[in-house]
């Protein structure tokens, strides 16, 4: 027998679908509070020390985080090759606001403090804004625009063809999940202040991550109402085969109302991810209000991983669904590698994934403690 054939076809399909969200969900834990330091920067922090202690929170970690970014997309174009060359085609000017933010983000960490210029680190304060800002805005418009599907089609070949356009992202439920992705990540770059920074800094991003915390439930519970009653799902009409060959053409797709909610009726254990995204964000606001740091973190967290859950478990098994042509849509079945190439993509994470957890885990207690003033005066050659 040949090694890989120890593992089903199906099952491989699925355990890629799992391990895909987590890294999605790692690269939301770990760089989303990166992106809501940035975010809460200009606001949070008003003078220049303070700045430099809420950029030093983040300092020694940032680009650890960001592997799990690269993790991720490194996944999508080994584990689902027909999704990595849609999405990454169609979203190519989104994908381009993305790179672009997240480049400049580094730039502005090493170059801040360079000079002494009141100018000239205000305007790297601005671009760590946008460096922040930008990235969380895009990626939920994306994820807005994937839940409504997107207008590609397959050829008889299976060549994709996009026919939409940039400001056709910008729609109005799609900037409902910009708005929401902005707001779950200032939460947890609040939380994040109010655990490592001190001061006045730390009062502040406690005020905006309340305030944040309260946008999360209100657009977390109206993005629901709105795919309930005005977002039409996806659902697989003919029969589908797990094991089968990677041919999305081969399956009968009917758009309806409410499909989206179909798994949470059929399996009821799947509502504990909305769950999860109340009530993360609930603590995460008692927490801040009460100033309790550390379960203030952790149910940011929470929330997290509740509302991507939530997306992902509601669109199973499609993971980009057409909207012009739904046969086309691409499902957890029908548009994975081959056999041999998830299996051998396995054994390579069951060896590097936990190495990477055990070494982030090794830093972030290393690092752990507050920022002070003081830590920055005493390291000004080190220190952002």
């Amino acid at each position: 027998m040949i090694l890989h054939e120890f593992i089903d076809y199906d099952t491989l399909k699925l355990t890629w679908w799992v391990l895909l969200g987590v890294l999605l969900i790692g690269f939301a834990v770990t760089d989303g509070f990166d992106m809501g330091v940035g975010t809460l920067l200009p606001f949070a922090a008003r003078t220049d020390m303070e700045r430099r202690i809420a950029i030093n929170t983040i300092a020694p970690v940032w680009e650890g985080n960001q592997v799990w970014f690269i993790l991720g997309g490194g996944a999508i174009f080994a584990a689902w090759p027909p999704l990595y060359a849609v999405s990454f085609s169609g979203f190519y000017i989104a994908m381009f606001l993305i790179l672009a933010a997240l480049i400049l983000r580094p730039v502005a960490f090493k170059y801040r403090s360079k000079r002494e210029d009141p100018r000239w680190r205000s305007a790297w304060d601005w671009a760590l804004f946008i460096g922040g800002f930008v990235p969380a805005l895009v990626f939920g418009v994306a994820v807005g625009n994937v839940l409504q599907g997107v207008p590609f089609r397959l050829s008889d070949e299976l060549r994709p063809f996009y026919e939409g356009g940039f400001f056709g992202l910008l729609n109005p439920f799609a900037l409902l999940c910009g708005l929401l992705s902005v707001a779950m990540l200032v939460m947890h770059g609040g939380a994040w202040l109010g655990l490592k920074a001190t001061g006045m800094v730390a009062l502040r991003a406690r005020t905006f991550g309340m305030l944040a915390a309260i946008a999360v439930i209100v657009l977390f519970a109206l993005g629901g109402v709105w795919v309930w009653l005005g977002i039409d799902g996806y659902r697989i009409l003919s029969g589908i085969t797990p094991d089968m060959a990677s041919n999305p053409l081969r399956k009968q797709v009917a758009v309806e109302a409410g499909a989206w909610f179909t798994n949470y009726g059929a399996h009821r254990w799947m509502l504990i991810a909305p769950a999860l995204g109340f009530l993360g964000a609930l603590g995460a606001l008692l927490g801040l209000a009460r100033q309790r740091e550390v379960s203030t973190f952790l149910f940011s967290k929470l929330s997290v991983v509740g509302i991507i859950s939530t997306v992902g478990l509601s669109m199973f098994p499609f993971i980009l669904p057409s909207s012009i042509d739904p046969r086309s849509s691409l499902t957890v079945w029908d548009s994975g590698s081959s056999h041999s190439t998830l299996f051998n993509m396995l054994v390579a994470t069951v060896i590097f994934l936990p190495l990477i957890l055990v070494y982030t885990s090794w830093v972030y207690k290393v690092l752990w403690g507050k920022v002070t003033a003081k830590d920055i005066e005493d390291s000004q050659d080190t220190a952002y």
